[in-house]
């Protein structure tokens, strides 16, 4: 009975070092939530090429990590926030992805980060911008590689804020435009913001609201600004059509993708701060997401396609840190304060609300001919601890 006891002990441990490889040898499955289609369709596409680059390279190009491979899924949100919340929870339920990225749109946003904490997995936000995402709406599953409302606000601010300025503001009526102008006026200390303009996020025609700025500003004593924050569809840089000169009227605004910023040509030496351009960062992962990016599409990378890499490193460097784990509360525990390398240089994930702090970049657009876009050149890089970014989730 003894000598079949230890028999049969010995056989099963003998199948359980067998059984070993293959357990180690799982999935980890991440989900991508993001604007495959619909008005944000450009600055998706850009995080879903940069998300997957960024994978392979931290990962060596074996997409594993700790001997799991990393699968992608994809889900289209199309920028409607009830989709996207019944995307995310079919990814989470039906897929049983292990964490999400995502999504492009603020208001989007807003509506999935319910599912995170109703599923108790992780949610990493990127590129949706606005404050409230890390703000009252916060939960702890919600961790942030994008930029926030507030560091886009009090970047800018450095770049404009001075004495004897008169601002208004020229933003889309949603989460994006209002949390933007919200931080941005709140970032303010020496200029004086005269005006709040909002319009629908698919208006194409800029006149009556132009006018509107303009007869709140050309009055104003000193240098006078419309400070413009846009994304997506429609160009509010038209408004330079207007003959603002003749009232002393600039233009300024953010960073943006390339596209867009081919509006800038007109605009040589507008202020502005920006998130990424990939021009700026001089270290080695921003090399080699350039030459990459150059290699397998003949360009540059752009905008969001650096921030859905930053999301890769991020994802990486914490599963390398959890040995695969992909609890939710290791993985809350490990990134909590965790820095890793992005495109940009370092980030940390702000303890209280799971922000990326993170440098942002003071621009003066030059003319390069040889170039479709405006060059945002660097003025000076603006670091995380010159940034008093608020903490507003109450924690």
């Amino acid at each position: 009975m003894q000598r079949r006891t230890l028999v049969h002990l010995s056989a099963l441990a003998a199948l359980a070092t067998l059984a070993a490889p293959a357990l180690a040898a799982g999935e980890i499955k991440i989900a991508h939530v993001y604007s495959k289609t619909g008005p944000l369709e450009a600055y998706g596409k850009q995080t879903h090429t940069g998300l997957l680059m960024g994978l392979r390279h931290a990962t060596g190009g074996t997409m594993e990590v700790a001997g799991k491979k990393l699968v992608v899924i994809e889900k289209d949100d199309q920028g409607k926030p009830d989709l996207g919340k019944s995307q995310l929870a079919t990814a989470y339920a039906d897929d049983k992805a292990d964490l999400a990225v995502g999504p492009t749109s603020s208001g989007v946003a807003l509506a999935m980060l319910p599912v995170a904490e109703e599923y108790k997995k992780v949610l990493l936000v990127e590129p949706a911008v606005a404050d409230s995402i890390t703000g009252d709406k916060w939960n702890k599953y919600i961790f942030r590689t994008g930029r926030n409302s507030s560091q886009d606000a009090i970047s800018n601010a450095v770049a404009l804020d001075k004495p004897g300025t008169a601002i208004a503001t020229l933003a889309q009526d949603y989460a994006f435009g209002r949390d933007g102008v919200k931080a941005f006026k709140g970032a303010l200390k020496n200029a004086k913001l005269v005006h709040e303009e909002y319009l629908p996020t698919n208006t194409t025609d800029f006149t009556a609201g132009a006018q509107r700025l303009i007869d709140k500003l050309k009055g104003e004593p000193g240098r006078k600004i419309i400070f413009v924050i846009w994304a997506g569809a429609g160009n509010p840089f038209k408004i330079a059509d207007l003959d603002l000169k003749r009232h002393g009227i600039e233009i300024a605004s953010g960073g943006n993708i390339l596209p867009a910023m081919a509006a800038y040509k007109n605009l040589p030496g507008m202020e502005g701060a920006t998130y990424y351009y990939h021009g700026i960062p001089k270290n080695p992962l921003n090399d080699a997401l350039v030459a990459e990016h150059q290699k397998q599409f003949n360009a540059p990378p752009d905008f969001f396609t650096a921030g859905g890499f930053s999301a890769a490193m991020a994802i990486v460097t914490a599963l390398k840190n959890t040995g695969g784990d992909t609890g939710a509360n290791k993985l809350i525990k490990t990134m909590e304060g965790m820095r890793f390398d992005t495109p940009k240089g370092k980030m940390t994930f702000r303890k209280e609300d799971h922000q990326a702090m993170q440098s942002m970049y003071h621009f003066k657009i030059k003319v390069d001919p040889a170039l479709a876009w405006g060059v945002p050149e660097l003025v000076r890089e603006i670091k995380p601890e010159e940034m008093n970014v608020p903490v507003r989730n109450g924690r």
